[in-house]
């Protein structure tokens, strides 16, 4: 990718922005480091990865790298022999920890983000590592007695010794009879050996060893003869002690040292992960979409292949940025930008340059869902100073070396976007260059967008096929650019209305318009004419676009108390079926009491015929009563033999819930009348 048009068009601020998001250096180091990728397939996996950072950012509030620190200085030189101390330690732990917490998570939702558990899975667990570093030292950095049984014993004594050595000398300062040679009754260190303080002119009151004297020379410290041989012994203690932990720290350092494959390999994994962690967050920041990736060659189809929808400059204040849509395609691959100075052509420019620089390093834009973007080979821009009135020979000349530069490295699936093309010289010679630029674009299917103020440009673009007029546009009213963007209709000169707004006499305004050809003002009045239908058109769609969004609303509360209403229905049929089948049961089972009854107290036979033609009749007149409610689908009844059906028949409807009588046949298709219902089936 082009560095230097990466650099005129920003995208090292948005890295640094970017960077700012990152936990830790390693993952800042990345993102800086962040190119662009011109392979589609690269592209589109940049981009699911951050999709999914977003989703699992929203859905789990605690996802962190949490205190990871780039450690690989720390493998080096250990695996150089070199003695890593405690803290360096406690951070290798503390990242192996972050790896293998991350790596649990993530690996648990794999299914949901496949991209991110393919990261994870490449942090080395570090168990071992983990365990040992835990085990030999606690979380303020000291190596714990529990490291060795050494160490465990050294201390000890050194705890035994320390006392006995305090003891003494608290007895010697505590003595009434060295009271009066005391500067005061303390005991402290000088020198690694404890000492007390004497009055210079008490020396040799306390037979002992001077290891140093106040500033003021008033005082002496001194190791009293007593106490030498408990303060050698403290200080071999103490000695042996540091040899241990040395001994210690080695050990530790040296399984590190062994472990770096491992450890570069999780720092590695968390710097990616944390990575996708900050491009996720910097979308949330700008309310950023992924957009949809398309063909920089599918141009001949029916959607563009460039459609940035209400896309914003990602630098700019949110509350400053006018959102607008930037299309190319399906039927042109040039867009010819004009419009007044400060208008926002620029902006434009870099916009739609820039938002594709993010696409391609796997972010995602500020612009609205279904934002479409191909992958480009390369991105090209040469933006000038369009606050300019006069651009020096230099400056023209600069502009034109990277013109050179751009046209000898663009290919059909590039994109080049240029700022007032041909400024800097001769009106004439500047406009016949531009054109001829946008030719060579034509003729090498190019993508590009080209700001100019050259009215013959507009004129081209008007009258070529695959290629469109844009403008920015101005408000007369307030004399200000609304830098909306305006596709289809190039911008048309302000100077004689802004001129006339601002106080100029209107016979001057007169003659100056004298001056204009005729052509030039039938072409400012039918830009006018365009700009009014066009606005008008766009209105109308807005208003279409609004009364159908308010349709499909209330088409789908329709439904939803469509769905509403069947539920009930259908509750209530389903209780009136188990109400009256209940009842029907009752019926039942009590005409069989009776005649169960009758048989037991010996009921005459004429009687129990009786009784038995009864409920005969009785059961035959149930069963219509319980065909009036209908089963439910899917019970199972009795086989019957298939006969054709006739008009009159009754039938059940599965879409209605309910009996409905067959009114008219017609094919293989019948009307069926249900209630107020009547349906085909």
């Amino acid at each position: 990718m082009d560095l230097k048009s990466a650099n005129t068009l920003e995208l090292p601020k948005i890295l640094e922005r970017l960077a700012r998001l990152c936990a830790f250096s390693a993952s800042r180091e990345l993102a800086l480091a962040l190119q662009p990728s011109a392979d589609p397939e690269e592209v589109a996996r940049r981009l699911r990865r951050t999709t999914e950072a977003k989703n699992l950012l929203g859905t789990k509030t605690n996802v962190t790298i949490g205190g990871a620190r780039d450690v690989r200085p720390h493998a080096v030189q250990a695996a150089k022999s070199g003695m890593l101390q405690p803290t360096d330690l406690l951070e290798v732990r503390q990242t192996l920890v972050s790896g293998r917490t991350l790596n649990r998570m993530i690996t648990r939702l794999a299914n949901q983000f496949p991209l991110l558990a393919e990261i994870a899975q490449t942090i080395e667990p570090g168990d071992a590592l983990i365990d040992a570093i835990g085990q030999a030292i606690d979380e303020d950095g000291t190596v714990r007695d529990e490291a060795s049984p050494t160490l465990r014993r050294l201390r000890n004594e050194l705890h035994v010794a320390h006392s006995r050595l305090l003891d003494r000398l608290n007895r010697i300062v505590q003595d009434p009879n060295n009271a009066r040679y005391l500067q005061e009754p303390i005991v402290t260190q000088r020198a690694g050996r404890y000492v007390i303080p004497l009055k210079v002119e008490s020396k040799g009151r306390i037979p002992g060893i001077v290891h140093d004297q106040s500033s003021s020379g008033a005082t002496v410290f001194i190791e009293p003869l007593a106490t030498l041989d408990l303060n050698n012994r403290w200080r071999e203690l103490e000695l042996e002690e540091q040899r241990e932990v040395e001994r210690i720290l080695r050990e530790l350092s040296a399984i590190v040292g062994d472990a770096q494959e491992e450890i570069f390999a999780t720092v590695a994994a968390l710097a990616a992960l944390d990575l996708e962690f900050a491009k996720a967050e910097y979308a949330f920041q700008l309310k950023a979409r992924e957009p949809l990736l398309t063909d920089t060659l599918a141009r001949s189809g029916e959607q563009p292949y460039v459609e940035l929808l209400q896309a914003r400059h990602p630098l700019l204040k949110p509350e400053e940025v006018v959102p607008n849509d930037i299309i190319l395609g399906p039927h042109y691959h040039l867009l010819v930008i004009t419009g007044p100075n400060t208008g926002g052509k620029t902006v434009t420019l870099k916009t739609i340059g820039l938002l594709a620089l993010m696409s391609q390093c796997g972010l995602h834009i500020p612009a609205a869902d279904g934002s479409r973007l191909p992958v480009f080979d390369n991105i090209f821009a040469d933006i000038g100073d369009e606050q300019s009135i006069e651009q020096s020979l230099s400056t023209f000349s600069s502009h034109l070396t990277n013109i050179t530069r751009i046209l000898n490295h663009a290919t059909n699936r590039s994109l080049i976007v240029l700022d007032e093309v041909g400024a800097g010289t001769d009106p004439a010679e500047g406009s016949a260059l531009a054109r001829s630029l946008l030719e060579h674009f034509l003729e090498q299917e190019i993508s590009a967008l080209v700001a100019t103020h050259y009215s013959e440009l507009k004129v081209y673009a008007h009258n070529t096929d695959r290629v469109r007029n844009a403008s920015v546009e101005f408000d007369l009213d307030t004399l200000r650019p609304t830098y909306r963007l305006m596709i289809g209709l190039p911008g048309r000169s302000n100077a004689l209305n802004i001129a006339e707004r601002l106080g100029l006499p209107a016979p001057i305004i007169e003659r100056a318009r004298s001056f204009v050809s005729v052509e030039d003002l039938k072409v400012d009045e039918m830009l006018e004419d365009i700009k009014e239908s066009q606005e008008s058109a766009r209105i109308d769609r807005r208003l279409a676009e609004k009364d159908r969004r308010e349709a499909e609303q209330l088409r789908n509360d329709l439904r939803e108390r469509i769905a509403s209403i069947e539920e009930e229905r259908r509750t209530v049929i389903n209780q009136t079926r188990e109400a009256a089948q209940v009842e029907l049961d009752q019926v039942r089972e009590q005409l069989r009491a009776i005649t169960r009854q009758m048989e037991r107290f010996g009921g005459k036979k004429e009687e129990l015929t009786d009784i038995r033609d009864l409920l005969q009749r009785l059961e035959s007149e149930l069963k219509p009563i319980s065909t009036l409610v209908p089963k439910r689908p899917g019970t199972v009844d009795e086989p019957l033999t298939p006969r054709p059906l006739r008009v009159g028949d009754l039938v059940w409807v599965p879409s209605l819930d309910r009996t409905g009588e067959i009114v008219e046949i017609s094919g293989d298709e019948a009307d069926v009348a249900a209630g107020s219902f009547r349906v085909r089936a």
